[in-house]
């Protein structure tokens, strides 16, 4: 059980490593559930070319949208962009790269499966087994033109290469020659596919980063923060609610266990003052841990005042008495912290005393 926890804690601590594992699942399910699927064209001229499309368009449009519903992220990038603008503003390159990162993650297992269905070539040949010249893959001893088949039997008879079983046309077309030309078409197509997304992929991880860095790095940190804050928040909250409810099934019971001695009349009875001792620091440790917020009004006041108008990004320094002051933290407070930390070393090496 403990390592079930250490495990879950550090996939929660590394949620970029979690989502390209998870990622990195639906790719190899893709291609398994391909390896597993068992493909049936209906072989009809109606039904063909909607079948094997379907096939190569649907199950990618399924894997992209159950990745977004993997992505913790993606609840995180709705409540940002419809939450109140507050005192603190909303940048649309921030949700713009948070969606980017978050749709990146999910075309993994559709291009997976897509460049396993080209190479493959079942649902190729199922669907474009209709648009072939018949004339080119004839067999030398049977002539079209002399042949006494109207446009809608040769497309019956096309229809049916894909299914091995049902096809009676050997004699006419050679059924071998289709199914590879159609094959390596396929193929093809699968290997473009791949140079091409390979492409886009290396120019966008390559060569963005060298024109906009500054808002890149900007962006990033941002959008890690957004993060970041949200998890602190629950967190936070999670602690919060432990301290309300062991505080108030702790007062609950004191006055349950008053009311029982003042009914019996019973004097409460103390064994030894190291357990009350103990009991006290808890329950001063529970108390601190409330923040001030005793009331089921106040909480939900605060949780509403988060959601409606969040803090600005603009943090306050602590006086040296302890003071919250209002001067923030600029290039001022960067050379004081250097300067103390010079003061410091010198102090320790015992080469001179310098005071600030």
């Amino acid at each position: 059980m403990d390592k079930f926890r250490m495990m879950f804690q550090f996939l929660q601590s590394n949620q970029e490593s979690f989502m390209n594992g998870i990622c990195g699942i639906m790719a190899l399910a893709a291609a398994q559930l391909y390896s597993a699927f068992e493909f049936t064209c209906p072989c009809l001229p109606e039904y063909n070319y909607a079948y094997g499309v379907g096939i190569l368009v649907v199950p990618p449009v399924w894997f992209f949208m159950l990745g977004f519903v993997l992505n913790n992220n993606v609840s995180m990038l709705a409540e940002e962009w419809r939450r109140p603008m507050g005192k603190r503003g909303k940048d649309p390159t921030v949700l713009r790269y948070m969606f980017c990162s978050i749709s990146q993650r999910s075309l993994i297992a559709p291009i997976v499966w897509i460049s396993v269905t080209l190479m493959d070539g079942k649902s190729f040949l199922c669907a474009y087994s209709l648009d072939l010249d018949a004339r080119r893959f004839t067999n030398v001893n049977f002539d079209f033109e002399n042949a006494s088949m109207t446009q809608e039997d040769v497309r019956r008879m096309l229809a049916k290469i894909p299914c091995k079983d049902i096809y009676d046309g050997g004699h006419m077309v050679a059924r071998e020659a289709v199914t590879r030309y159609l094959r390596c078409v396929s193929q093809a197509f699968g290997w473009l596919f791949l140079l091409l997304i390979t492409t886009a992929a290396f120019l966008i991880r390559a060569i963005r980063p060298c024109f906009t860095q500054a808002a890149f790095l900007k962006t990033k940190y941002w959008s890690h923060y957004i993060d970041i804050e949200r998890k602190m928040f629950d967190e936070t909250c999670t602690e919060h609610a432990k301290s309300f409810a062991k505080v108030c099934i702790q007062q609950y019971f004191e006055s349950i266990s008053g009311e029982m001695r003042s009914l019996h009349g019973h004097r409460p009875h103390h064994d030894g003052g190291g357990d009350e001792t103990d009991d006290e620091d808890r329950r001063v440790s529970d108390e601190d841990k409330l923040l001030g917020i005793r009331a089921q009004d106040d909480m939900n006041r605060v949780l509403w005042n988060w959601h409606t108008c969040k803090p600005p990004l603009s943090l306050r320094r602590d006086g040296p008495d302890g003071d919250a002051s209002h001067e923030h933290v600029g290039n001022g407070g960067a050379h004081y912290v250097q300067m103390k930390e010079m003061a410091e070393y010198y102090s320790t090496n015992g080469q001179r005393s310098i005071t600030l």
